[in-house]
């Protein structure tokens, strides 16, 4: 990881990887408001988690990037099926 920031990267996806989030969640959860913490932002942009619509509302989940994301940093089980957190 390169800084602060990727760190922060990386607990929000593992936080989102426990069990899909309602969007409102995780907005108000991860929310901030100094324009160089961009955690949100930037694990958007990266693809390592997306806003999927569901019966429930808008969730926002790992993608497969994000399961990589984890497993590269041991966040995970590397044979885990699905996103089982180890």
């Amino acid at each position: 990881m390169r800084d602060a920031t990727d760190a922060l990267v990386l607990d929000l996806v593992e936080w989102i990887a426990r069990e899909p989030r309602p969007y409102a969640e995780a907005i108000e959860t991860w929310r901030t408001s100094c324009p160089r913490l961009t955690v949100w932002e930037d694990a958007m942009d990266r693809g390592y988690v997306a806003r999927r619509p569901t019966a429930d509302g808008l969730r926002v989940t790992v993608t497969a990037d994000g399961e990589r994301l984890l497993r590269e940093h041991g966040r995970i089980r590397p044979n885990a099926v699905g996103l089982k957190l180890s």
